[in-house]
């Protein structure tokens, strides 16, 4: 022993019994899962959707967490003021955003970029929570799709797209305290 080891207690590794050392149990554990899940498949408690055939009904798509859009003010502007507290919330570092100085007089910055790299992102909805204007929000678009890298990073024009996209679907949801949501 060395000096300092005087304090660390060894221990020895537990005994298994027969049926341990022949994985038994964690067999029929397994087994016992299996024969559940088919029990409940064939009465009918579990529904296979046949995609892309079939659409997928989303249970409630206000809480659903999938596409990313920036949402426009009432005059048709990026509502993104470039305070940079979306990517500073962003436990994923998935968006970039290079702040310019606004041409409109009610504001003093606005993104002159504005780019989330939709594969690095977790979805987690930090960002939405995380914006004073309520510039971002997380859509219930789930079919999301590129054939590279390059088309997973979604600039703010496709951004922008994706608002005008799902502007009449889903309207804006407000987050100011006392709102309803």
């Amino acid at each position: 022993m060395k000096s300092g080891d005087h304090d660390i207690k060894w221990l020895d590794d537990p005994k298994l019994g027969i049926a341990e050392r022949l994985y038994v149990p964690l067999i029929l554990s397994g087994l016992t899962t299996t024969f559940r899940h088919l029990v409940n498949s064939l009465r009918g408690r579990y529904v296979t959707v046949s995609y892309p055939e079939e659409e997928p009904q989303i249970d409630n798509p206000l809480i659903y967490r999938g596409v990313h859009r920036l949402n426009r003010d009432e005059r048709g502007r990026v509502k993104c003021v470039a305070c940079f507290m979306c990517a500073t919330a962003c436990p994923a570092h998935c968006i970039d955003i290079v702040a310019s100085e606004s041409p409109w007089p009610d504001r003093d910055k606005y993104p002159q970029s504005f780019v989330i790299d939709e594969l690095r992102c977790i979805f987690c909805g930090m960002c939405e929570e995380a914006c004073p204007v309520d510039a971002i929000e997380l859509t219930s678009l789930y079919n999301l799709t590129g054939r590279s890298r390059e088309e997973m990073v979604f600039d703010k024009e496709k951004l922008l797209s994706v608002f005008d996209r799902t502007k009449d679907q889903e309207p804006m949801q407000s987050t100011q305290p006392g709102e309803a949501v």
